[in-house]
């Protein structure tokens, strides 16, 4: 394939090799480097990418089920916004495999033809410079438009990646959107980015949220209010989870939940009291639902009768008449 200049688009790759400051200059020509340098690939190999084994699929989709559970609903939301414009939707593990997908049937077959199917593997040791792999190679979002990518055979492919975390804040997968018209222009593509960003962003705080069911979740301070940082904290207010935007955001390390970190000691005076605030909220409802009765509030809420009472001194609730102090309840 040539582009405008005349120039063949394996010359383009292969040029990189002749210009030792193009990798400095252009993320995606450090990548192209890569391929070639790192992995030894030929930007001219005309085949689809390869494919892991049904036992390795089916294996692939059990270690991403806490995300897939999670994202349904936004990959459908996310499919449904993109899929009329020729737009496949792609869920992939940290290997590059994609183990679940979106697509409209007219479009499966040139799809499937490119490898943009569950099963392939898309890492960029696989297949160079392309959206998935070099957005897990890299771990952040990014957009790998048409002759961007290393091989021939992918210069009509525009993908935008964004990078998955699971619960642990570890890098876990990638969420795609591919589409193969070559009329999608940079800036329509660029939508596209910003919707699998949030996609990504909301699959995250869900898997969080189920992962920590019987946590309370907190939204922590965060410098970048595009990202979603929160906190799961247990009945004695102390961290027991933190997605990886709150980890960046507050230093939190899974040594420093291991040794009992308590929440107060993450989040600025506003944030303690939004905390003792929706602690009182929730204590209230539960001693709402047990008449009054501690025994059985603090049975509800999984704390000893004693931690309780201390919550309730603290936070000012144990002078209250709707209070019943029931050492020996019936």
């Amino acid at each position: 394939m040539r582009d405008m200049g005349g120039t063949s688009h394996t010359e383009r790759v292969l040029s990189v090799l002749r210009d030792r400051f193009a990798p400095a200059r252009s993320a995606v020509a450090a990548s192209w480097k890569r391929s070639l340098t790192l992995y030894g690939l030929d930007p001219d190999q005309p085949t689809a990418p390869q494919t892991v084994t049904e036992t390795e699929l089916r294996l692939a989709r059990e270690e991403m089920e806490p995300l897939l559970r999670a994202g349904q609903g936004a990959l459908d939301r996310l499919f449904q916004a993109v899929g009329a414009a020729g737009c496949c939707v792609l869920l992939t593990n940290r290997d590059g495999v994609p183990v679940d997908r979106r697509g409209v049937a007219a479009d499966d077959k040139d799809f499937h033809r490119l490898g943009l199917w569950p099963g392939a593997v898309w890492s960029e040791a696989c297949e160079g410079t392309n959206g998935i792999g070099t957005c897990l190679a890299e771990g952040r979002a990014l957009t790998i438009h048409h002759e961007q990518h290393f091989r021939s055979r992918y210069t009509n492919l525009s993908c935008s990646v964004a990078p998955l975390y699971d619960h642990q804040g570890r890098l876990a997968g990638a969420l795609d959107v591919s589409s193969c018209r070559e009329d999608l222009n940079e800036g329509f593509a660029g939508l596209i980015a910003s919707a699998v960003a949030d996609a990504a962003r909301t699959i995250e705080s869900q898997a969080f949220r189920q992962a920590y069911a019987k946590a309370r979740i907190l939204l922590a301070p965060d410098m970048d209010r595009t990202a979603t940082a929160l906190l799961a904290v247990d009945g004695h207010d102390l961290v027991v989870g933190a997605t990886r935007q709150a980890r960046l955001a507050l230093g939190i390390t899974d040594e420093r939940i291991a040794g009992q970190l308590p929440a107060a000691d993450l989040l600025p005076l506003s944030g303690a009291e939004d905390m003792a605030e929706a602690e009182r909220g929730v204590i209230l409802r539960a001693l709402a639902r047990a008449g009054g009765n501690v025994s059985a509030a603090a049975k509800a809420l999984g704390f000893s009768r004693a931690t309780l009472h201390r919550k309730l001194n603290r936070l000012g609730l144990s002078g209250q008449h709707s209070v019943k102090d029931d050492i020996n309840p019936n």
